[in-house]
C-alpha cells in the first residue's frame, strides 16, 4: 500500500499562516464566497499560484507563500489541492466550470 513520504516542514510559522488562510477559504461559511470570487477572475480552482496571485487567500498569504522555501511551497500546494477536492459534491456541481479540466 502506498504511504506518502513525510516531509518535515522548514519555517513552520510562516507555513501556519498560509495552511491558515486555506483553512479559512474553504470552511464551510465560506467556500462559496470564495469560489464565486475565483470564478469571477476566470481561473480554475486547481491553479493555486493564481489564486494566489489573485489575492483570494489574502495578501499576507501570497506574503508568506513568497517567503517559504521550495519544499514547503510544495507541501502547501499539495494541501491547497486536497481542500480543492474535499468541498462538498453540491458546491462542486454549482462550481462546475471551475473545476471542469479543458
Amino acid at each position: 500500500m502506498f504511504e506518502q513520504a513525510t516531509i518535515p516542514i522548514q519555517d513552520e510559522k510562516t507555513f501556519a499562516e498560509v495552511k491558515k488562510a486555506i483553512d479559512e477559504a474553504f470552511a464551510p461559511a465560506t467556500v462559496a464566497s470564495f469560489l464565486r470570487r475565483v470564478e469571477g477572475a476566470r481561473l480554475r480552482v486547481r491553479q493555486f499560484e493564481a489564486v494566489l496571485a489573485h489575492g483570494f487567500l489574502g495578501a499576507q498569504a501570497q506574503k508568506s507563500y513568497a517567503a517559504l522555501g521550495d519544499a514547503d511551497r510544495g507541501q502547501i500546494r499539495e494541501l491547497y489541492l486536497r481542500q480543492v477536492e474535499r468541498v462538498a459534491p453540491e458546491i462542486r456541481q454549482k462550481f462546475f466550470r471551475l473545476y471542469a479540466s479543458y
